[in-house]
């Protein structure tokens, strides 16, 4: 058989409900490599730590005083950091359940947090509009970049090998060179709520508060396509891409999770599709290499594992 072209269906078969958190889910997250293992984070304070295999929750992760709002798991799955109201980024072991530092300079509740390849650096970005920078190998506790270019709210974050991406509600992504020190900035016009690029660096998916999902050239700003049908206008609803990013996915404010193919931006079938969530879809990710497996995390407090 000549292999498909197009994406793959998505999966959307339930496999597992996650139901533990109280109030709302802000973000959820795969581990790296096998993904065998999945980290949420919620208005309740806590980060707990499952098996999607199961629906079992094997730990919870304790220590926040506020809610929380990103997760980042480090390229090992040794360590993650999470961050949210408390406006300090926790760094957090694994297997001991302990925070191993907290890392204090934001004036605001810290929307994003993001390691760099190999957790060397843990990038952090606020209500207080700045990006902090922060080595995890200096014994220093301060931060050892700020950038403060935003005029409002960082809501996402993307830190790749040589460059840092913010998307803001002022409406701009902005792309930091680390290595030339340059800054390049794109306006969508509407508050930037989340930032996934391409492997390759060369494209990166971005969603905004106008119930669009846009697939940039990371280089030049051109947009190279436009997703839309899907309502998100107040919250933030992350975008990603699915399986061998053949398409796009997106979580909406109806409980709806929509996926379009990526070349045609068409919206794969169902079309609508069903309301899965009985709130707004916060945080939607795709299994890193299995095909038919996602994860999705709600405003109504539960986290779905889906199967294709």
């Amino acid at each position: 058989m000549a292999p498909s072209r197009g994406p793959q269906s998505l999966a959307r078969t339930l496999h597992a409900t996650l139901d533990k958190h109280k109030g709302p889910v802000h973000v959820a997250r795969y581990a790296r490599g096998s993904a065998k293992y999945i980290l949420t984070g919620g208005q309740d304070r806590s980060v707990r730590l499952w098996n999607p295999a199961t629906g079992v929750e094997i730990k919870t992760y304790a220590g926040h005083g506020y809610e929380v709002l990103s997760i980042t798991v480090a390229h090992d799955n040794v360590k993650f950091a999470s961050s949210g109201g408390d406006r300090s980024v926790f760094i957090w072991d694994v297997a001991t359940a302990t925070t191993v530092r907290r890392l204090s300079g934001h004036i605001g509740k810290i929307n994003a947090v993001e390691f760099n390849e190999d957790a060397s650096v843990v990038a952090s970005g606020s209500f207080d509009s700045t990006v902090r920078l922060w080595d995890l190998r200096a014994q220093s506790r301060q931060a050892i970049q700020t950038l403060a270019d935003a005029r409002d709210a960082i809501q996402t974050l993307y830190v790749g090998g040589t460059y840092l991406m913010s998307g803001s509600v002022d409406g701009h992504v902005r792309t930091y060179d680390l290595r030339k020190g340059e800054l390049s900035s794109d306006y969508l016009g509407h508050p930037v709520t989340s930032l996934v690029p391409t492997h390759d660096a060369q494209t990166v998916l971005a969603a905004t508060l106008d119930s669009h999902v846009r697939l940039m050239d990371l280089h030049t700003g051109k947009m190279l396509n436009d997703f839309t049908a899907h309502a998100n206008e107040s919250y933030r609803c992350r975008a990603t891409f699915g399986h061998a990013e053949a398409s796009v996915i997106c979580g909406d404010e109806n409980g709806q999770v929509w996926a379009w193919d990526l070349l045609d931006a068409k919206p794969l079938s169902p079309n609508p599709p069903p309301k899965v969530h009985e709130k707004v879809i916060t945080w939607v990710e795709h299994h890193p290499t299995e095909p038919g497996e996602m994860i999705t995390a709600s405003a109504d407090g539960t986290v779905k594992v889906w199967k294709a």
